[in-house]
């Protein structure tokens, strides 16, 4: 592993990501950890709302923390679960979701192992 620092300015977000709905800036960790740990701020793609189909992830671990405005989550088990500013949850591995709605200024913080992993439609 090797050092990483990040900074806010003349970062860009990107599409390309999961969801079409939602942009991404890497945080240079998958690169530093040798794609051991995932690390990226995520936020609302101006003017596209959520189209999550129910799915699962292929991981070891799954992080959210929200920085500001809201998330709506449903999980297998779980119910629906609102996320605002400071929510944070863990999302074990295999457990079945899917994105309800977000806010337009919606920003959160995800962190992975490892960076890379698949994504299966419920029932896969």
């Amino acid at each position: 592993m090797k050092f990483s620092v990040s900074h806010l300015e003349g970062a860009s977000f990107e599409d390309g990501g999961l969801r079409s709905f939602f942009e991404y800036r890497d945080l240079g960790i998958k690169d530093s950890t040798g794609g051991k740990v995932g690390a990226q701020v995520i936020r609302a793609a101006a003017g596209k709302t959520a189209s999550g189909e129910t799915h699962r992830h292929q991981l070891d671990f799954q992080m959210v923390y929200v920085l500001k405005g809201w998330v709506r989550f449903w999980y297998e088990g779980q119910g629906e679960v609102l996320l605002k500013p400071g929510s944070c949850v863990h999302q074990p591995p295999g457990i079945v979701h899917r994105e309800i709605a977000h806010s337009d200024d919606l920003e959160l913080i995800e962190i992975t192992l490892p960076a890379d992993f698949a994504t299966k439609p419920q029932g896969d």
